[in-house]
């Protein structure tokens, strides 16, 4: 299990603004994939270009941003290079990702000016996070594929900009290898290696997983990195022959790290399955399934199948893991600011007391019904059964928000 230590944990204020406004993005995006028309859906429709930009800057990127602010430096064992900086990220985050939807979904004008301010929030959160692992002495496995995933995030952010122009009428350039290297640095390069990074920090020590290898993470990033590079030098030079092999190359990386996450919840010595690990079990089921579909994706070439996937990977995945680590995040961080200073002094609640139960299995239930209804109707190209999914996840949304609220403030 990875070392934590708390010495260096930012203010919870800091932190909780970025958790509640990427609830409600989460339960927005929702909203908007009711404009979705399955039967007609394509990757370069405007309204799905919109739901992206919506789900993973919104919600994954601001969700991850909240909880890197805490993660960075307890994990590294050192401050914040300037901690104050996370209270610029997220309002030029919420403004840019709000102009960027406007932007694809009304005018794209507003593409340009939400691109910018995106850039700079993101700009302003990876100047932080460098300058901050710059203070580390020691690199772990952690601490390198951090590293690497924020490396692919400045890539991914300099060609969304490239895009954004593109789409404004500003520059002209081949959206098509663009978007492919935008999407495969952002959410391969970015995204997917954080999870797995944060993974090593944050299941083994909900689980109290100790002993386990971490050799299957380091192959995994390793052939993940190759992979999305690949895939940008394809993209850069048109070299269209290595895409398949940079699309294999995912694949095995995203097995490898479904096989180390396996390791991690075998030696786990808490056993109970609450939420937060029925949330996990969903994910990597879903994680799995959208491996299968990629891999027939790579041969087969439909275009449903790759939509397939990137459902399966944002409704399924991504959400199940996001929700269910903020269910053990927030109220961990809440407990530590609230109630740490009163330990024996008098009765403090335990992390789980702060959870609504009820509600967050009705969350769980909503959301986990919605994903598969959802997924059925993209399969089948059916629009009703894929809006009554639709339903659920925004009933699922609803009471993540009201979760979320209520554990931030518990007394």
């Amino acid at each position: 299990m990875t070392p934590i230590s708390q010495d260096f944990a930012p203010p919870f204020k800091l932190i909780a603004p970025y958790f509640i406004i990427g609830s409600i993005f989460y339960f927005l995006s929702t909203l908007y994939s009711f404009n979705l028309d399955i039967s007609e859906i394509s990757i370069h429709s405007t309204n799905l270009l919109s739901l992206a930009h919506l789900f993973l800057l919104g919600f994954a990127m601001m969700v991850i941003f909240g909880a890197m602010a805490q993660l960075i430096p307890v994990t590294l064992e050192v401050g914040h290079f300037s901690v104050e900086f996370y209270y610029l990220i997220y309002p030029f985050l919420v403004i840019g990702t709000i102009l960027m939807v406007l932007g694809f979904s009304v005018n794209n004008t507003f593409l340009q000016y939400g691109g910018i301010l995106v850039f700079i929030s993101m700009i302003i959160f990876l100047a932080e996070t460098f300058l901050t692992i710059n203070k580390v002495k020691q690199y772990s496995n952690v601490i390198k594929s951090i590293v690497v995933s924020n490396i692919f995030l400045t890539l991914g952010i300099i060609f969304g900009i490239i895009m954004a122009l593109t789409y404004a009428g500003q520059i002209n350039t081949n959206i098509e290898e663009i978007l492919k290297a935008h999407v495969y640095s952002v959410i391969l390069g970015y995204i997917t290696i954080t999870i797995m990074a944060l993974s090593l920090v944050l299941i083994p020590m909900f689980g109290l997983s100790h002993n386990f290898s971490q050799k299957p993470l380091n192959n995994a990033v390793i052939l993940m990195s190759i992979s999305t590079t690949l895939v940008i030098i394809s993209s850069i030079f048109s070299i269209a022959i290595i895409d398949k092999l940079a699309y294999l190359l995912s694949v095995v990386s995203l097995a490898i790290y479904f096989y180390q996450v396996y390791l991690i919840f075998k030696t786990r010595a808490r056993k109970e399955n609450d939420i937060y690990v029925l949330s996990l079990f969903v994910a990597f089921i879903a994680f799995v399934l959208s491996i299968i579909t990629g891999f027939l994706w790579i041969f087969i070439g439909n275009e449903r199948l790759l939509i397939t996937t990137a459902w399966l990977m944002f409704c399924g995945f991504f959400t199940f893991v996001i929700i269910g680590h903020l269910y053990k995040i927030i109220p961990f961080l809440v407990w530590f600011e609230k109630f740490s200073p009163l330990v024996g002094k008098q009765k403090v609640p335990m992390l789980m007391d702060m959870v609504p139960k009820k509600a967050s299995y009705y969350q769980f239930a909503f959301t986990l019904l919605g994903t598969i209804v959802s997924t059925f109707g993209l399969i089948l190209a059916e629009n009703s059964l894929f809006k009554a999914g639709i339903s659920f996840l925004a009933i699922g949304a609803i009471f993540l928000i009201n979760n979320i609220i209520y554990i931030i403030r518990y007394k």
